[in-house]
């Protein structure tokens, strides 16, 4: 096995779910089975046949799609731990984009899986009534610099009575947009004008980390407060201020905080490429997080688990 210096562990967001995910290693370990297992009892209802059969416009409600991240990246987490227990090293840090954070504050030992699996039903929940309290999207820009999007948002400001931001600065070059209606149609044609080399309106009726999830804060604030948190033993790198979470407190914040603000996940990567950390291991349905990864730096290690295979992969090949 080739030596690894430091390694960090990443969680996905909402829009890495996909049909099927996480069933082969269901049926291939005990300890992703006892996840799946333990969710579908918690919530009363068969979450795990959701993630494996679908239907997908079920499985991508924001009600169902955080639960079931959640779920699937914390039976990848439980996996790699049963099957190599002392065979990779221990993560100098972990992080999650958006909701993957919750994943990460539960691979750092912070919050136990049945209350991060309630809190998260909750967020996925209340962001679904704050769609319909305060209607919006998204929008992904390509080919701008974080500059030029923060102006064209604030164009879009001025020449409507609505709001917009960027809500998740994912990677160089590429940036999602979140507000109402009129300011967010007004922003994507503002940035086709400023030489966008792409802009797509995203499939989502809720504008994530802008100021109108406001309107349920309050609401979340209080789910937050009740669910026990203990200090990460692992420091996670917060997408607010792309610094480690020391604090039961710092993660209480965190976690009202993001709602209404941008995801900063080149800043946060950069934070754990500056530490040292040559490895980088996303745990969870699909590679969005290597891929972006790939664009914020080419020369670091990328390891993707997301299924049996690449688990078996991973314990044939070791971390060369």
């Amino acid at each position: 096995m080739a030596d690894v210096d430091k390694v960090a562990f990443l969680f996905p967001g909402q829009g890495a779910q996909q049909v099927g995910m996480g069933r082969d290693l269901y049926d291939a370990h005990p300890a992703a089975r006892e996840v799946y297992d333990e969710a579908d009892r918690i919530l009363g209802f068969s979450l795990s046949r959701l993630c494996f059969e679908g239907p997908e416009e079920t499985l991508t409600d924001t009600l169902n799609a955080q639960p079931a991240l959640f779920t699937t990246s914390m039976a990848c987490w439980r996996a790699l731990e049963a099957v190599a227990p002392g065979a990779f090293p221990a993560p100098s840090f972990v992080a999650g984009h958006s909701l993957g954070e919750y994943s990460a504050l539960a691979a750092a030992g912070a919050l136990d899986f049945a209350a991060g699996l309630g809190l998260v039903r909750e967020r996925g929940r209340l962001m679904k009534l704050a769609g319909e309290r305060s209607p919006g999207g998204m929008a992904a820009i390509l080919g701008l610099d974080d500059a030029v999007v923060d102006e064209v948002c604030q164009q879009a400001l001025n020449e409507t009575d609505g709001f917009v931001q960027a809500a998740n600065y994912n990677a160089p070059g590429q940036i999602v947009i979140s507000g109402d209606k009129a300011a967010l149609e007004q922003a994507m044609a503002v940035a086709n004008d400023a030489g966008a080399r792409r802009v797509v309106r995203l499939a989502v009726s809720i504008a994530s980390h802008s100021p109108l999830m406001a309107c349920i804060a309050d609401e979340f604030r209080l789910a937050v407060e009740s669910t026990p948190l203990r200090d990460p033993a692992v420091p996670v790198v917060a997408n607010v201020t792309a610094r480690p979470l020391a604090s039961v407190a710092a993660i209480r914040e965190e976690m009202v905080g993001q709602l209404t603000s941008p995801v900063c996940w080149v800043a946060s990567v950069q934070y754990i490429l500056n530490e040292g950390v040559t490895t980088f291991v996303e745990l969870g349905p699909g590679q969005v997080l290597t891929g972006l990864l790939k664009r914020i730096d080419r020369s670091v290690r990328r390891v993707s688990l997301s299924s049996a295979m690449d688990l078996q992969e991973l314990l044939r090949d070791g971390w060369r």
